[in-house]
């Protein structure tokens, strides 16, 4: 299925530097330029440093009305995710405003850079004067500031800071703004309703697709057991050796069971390519899927970091957000927990989920272990048992992060955790043991106040910033725990 969505693209941004035209000729004839010669390499030069990182749409210096507004309609065109906006010195305010004014809803990024020495000791030859004009960014950013509020844009961010640490921070709004695009494009998928069990989970479609972006789509089991049925004998013994291959198993694994574990897989990652999801939120628990299938699928589909979507249990639709925010933010693999209990003694909890989990960073394979589901292994189902992919969660520094929805408010809360070495402990659930930034009891203690769910994403690396910077573009109420 072709996606509307570009979520594989770099991060595209419209570059608009503005000046005044009364200082663009100032200066010609001189031994380093006139004011517009000395921007226009300026500007080359941070078009050249973002280019590595981001698709850049060039919009050349606004100095008349025409100007900002050929800018606005090539913005528009491009559909860049966000603008950068830059005062190359004291600028009138017509343009600006204007811009402010008619540009359809975009993130803004308006950037003052700070150098750390003039280039200048006095103005009083004319060519440091001209420097000194260059030299004169605050003047316009300041006037610019203005505006902001007056014209009520909220999507503006501001920067100040050197050049190193403004690409930096451009580099991180450059990917929550792309979250921010992808999101209005996507789709999700819940298969098949609801999960009865779990309220607090329970997100209204028409407020998600309205102020966030993606269409919800609610997928029946018939149409998942017809998915289940074009598949090929052959590719369900093709996946099995290759992940006999890869990890080792433990237990005595049914054939017969491993197989329709790993066919039903097969279908969820099929069922999302067929339908283009970019999440597919799974009700692994419904009792009406248990007997269909006679199993909980437990393996993760590679097909789903191929299409850099995301699979994720238990029918919670903010928990399928914030997986795919991560999954967008990070480029990794991500995975999905609910915390289990604490321990105290060593400031850990521990947590994980039963059903499938991203299994599949080659990394670390050694972490998993091709295991029964003992927890099902007792039940009446057809193929109670069916193995799975037992994950201890790859080690390391992790964003844990949190979406759900309060009467009309949108709750991203988001902390750092170490996930720590050791061996599999908890049967038929990935898991890990967690050691908060923070001592643990106050950890929980800020979450119950909160007021979150269960059910958060964590992804290796500290993405704390991307996620602050996309909440308060988003309007989403922001909790960062650290």
């Amino acid at each position: 299925m072709i996606r509307s969505n570009n979520k594989f693209d770099k991060p595209k941004a419209g570059v608009l530097p503005f000046a005044s035209p009364r200082f663009r000729d100032l200066g010609k004839g001189l031994s380093r330029g006139s004011f517009h010669d000395r921007k226009i390499k300026a500007l080359q030069e941070i078009t050249s440093a973002l280019e590595e990182h981001i698709d850049v749409v060039p919009a050349g210096i606004v100095y008349e009305t025409r100007d900002v507004q050929n800018a606005m309609n090539s913005f528009y065109a491009e559909k860049v995710d966000f603008v950068i906006v830059e005062f190359l010195s004291w600028s009138e305010d017509f343009a600006w405003i204007r811009f402010l004014r008619d540009m359809p809803d975009v993130p803004i990024l308006l950037v003052n850079p700070v150098r750390e020495k003039m280039s200048f000791d006095s103005s009083l030859d004319e060519d440091d004067f001209i420097d000194f004009l260059c030299a004169g960014t605050l003047v316009g950013s300041l006037e610019a500031g203005g505006s902001i509020p007056r014209i009520g844009r909220l999507t503006v961010k501001i920067l100040v800071g050197n050049r190193i640490e403004n690409l930096d921070q451009v580099i991180r709004f450059s990917k929550a703004a792309k979250v921010r695009s992808v999101l209005k494009n996507s789709i999700f998928g819940v298969l098949a309703n609801y999960n009865e069990l779990m309220w607090a989970t329970y997100i209204d479609p028409y407020n998600l697709f309205s102020r966030i972006g993606p269409e919800l789509r609610f997928i029946s089991w018939p149409s998942l057991q017809e998915s289940i049925s074009a598949i090929k004998d052959s590719e369900v013994i093709e996946w099995k050796l290759d992940l006999l291959s890869e990890h080792k198993t433990s237990g005595n694994i049914d054939e017969k069971q491993f197989k329709e574990s790993l066919r039903v897989s097969i279908g969820l990652g099929k069922i999302s390519e067929q339908l283009g999801l970019d999440a597919l939120i799974f009700n692994d628990v419904d009792p009406v899927m248990l007997n269909i299938f006679g199993l909980r699928p437990g393996f993760y589909h590679p097909s789903f970091n191929k299409n850099l979507s995301v699979l994720v249990p238990e029918a919670d639709v903010g928990g399928g957000m914030i997986t795919f925010i991560l999954k967008l933010i990070s480029g990794k693999h991500v995975n999905f927990i609910e915390p289990f209990h604490i321990e105290e003694q060593d400031n850990c909890f521990a947590g994980g989920h039963a059903g499938p989990n991203d299994h599949n960073d080659i990394a670390f394979r050694d972490q998993v272990i091709i295991s029964r589901d003992v927890r099902f292994a007792k039940t009446n189902y057809k193929y109670a048992g069916a193995p799975f992919a037992w994950y201890r969660i790859s080690p390391g520094r992790k964003t844990m992060a949190h979406f759900s929805e309060n009467n009309g408010t949108y709750k991203l809360v988001a902390t750092l955790v170490d996930s720590l070495e050791g061996d599999h402990i908890f049967a038929s659930y990935t898991h890990s043991i967690f050691r908060p930034v923070i001592p643990v009891k106050q950890l929980f203690q800020k979450l119950l106040n909160i007021g979150t769910t269960q059910h958060f994403a964590i992804a290796d690396g500290n993405y704390l910033t991307e996620l602050s910077m996309l909440a308060e573009i988003m309007g989403f109420e922001y909790h960062e725990i650290i």
